[in-house]
């Protein structure tokens, strides 16, 4: 382990708890938690906040952001819709649960809403939470060694599949894969949270598409 100060050792131990207090008693949403870890981050990290998260200015490249991240966040989705959905569900015997997004097909006042609150709360506030915080504190704490960075993708990837589970068995395993390969990106493109966000954004905007015409 690496020599870690108390205040740095501190502060995500109470974030981390905080958040479990919040989901224990209810009142846990994704929102809250981006914004209680970035809250932990200022104090631990004050002026190098954005950085510790993984928000880096160098790394902001428009045609990378926009062009080519949409396409491999449809590629993915694809992926996940065809390829993943129907392994997971021949392992489980159990269809996945999308019963929660009925409402939105064919109902565009709604599904435009709801597209603002996955970039929100799925984009900007999963990525915050389980790669720019979350695995970088692990990484902080255990450091980055082959051994460490897989039990760091497959912890916080189990976590994420947990948190799906108004999507039934399938869909935990189905999101918890996801976050696992989302994790890896993160990594491989060296804590870009950005590319993460776009990346994540994209991945939800095709499945929303899906949802309101009703391919989904």
């Amino acid at each position: 382990m690496n020599k870690i100060s108390l205040k740095a050792t501190l502060i995500p131990v109470i974030t981390i708890i905080l958040c479990c207090l919040l989901y224990l008693f209810g009142y846990f949403q994704m929102t809250f938690a981006a914004i209680l870890m970035i809250i932990a981050s200022a104090i631990e990290y004050k002026k190098d906040l954005f950085r510790s998260l993984g928000f880096q200015r160098k790394k902001i490249q428009v045609k990378r952001l926009f062009i080519i991240v949409p396409i491999v966040g449809l590629v993915f989705f694809l992926f996940y819709y065809y390829v993943m959905i129907p392994g997971a569900t021949y392992l489980t015997r159990q269809p996945i649960d999308f019963s929660v997004f009925e409402p939105y097909e064919g109902n565009l006042p709604a599904t435009l809403s709801l597209l603002v609150l996955i970039w929100v709360s799925a984009a900007f506030a999963e990525e915050i939470v389980f790669r720019g915080y979350l695995m970088r504190q692990f990484t902080k704490f255990f450091g980055s060694g082959k051994v460490s960075l897989v039990i760091n993708i497959l912890l916080f990837g189990f976590l994420f599949g947990w948190l799906h589970a108004y999507q039934g068995l399938t869909g935990q395993i189905v999101s918890g894969v996801t976050g696992m390969l989302l994790a890896i990106v993160f990594h491989l493109r060296k804590n870009d949270l950005w590319l993460n966000i776009a990346l994540h954004g994209f991945i939800d905007t095709a499945a929303l598409f899906f949802m309101y015409t009703g391919w989904l």
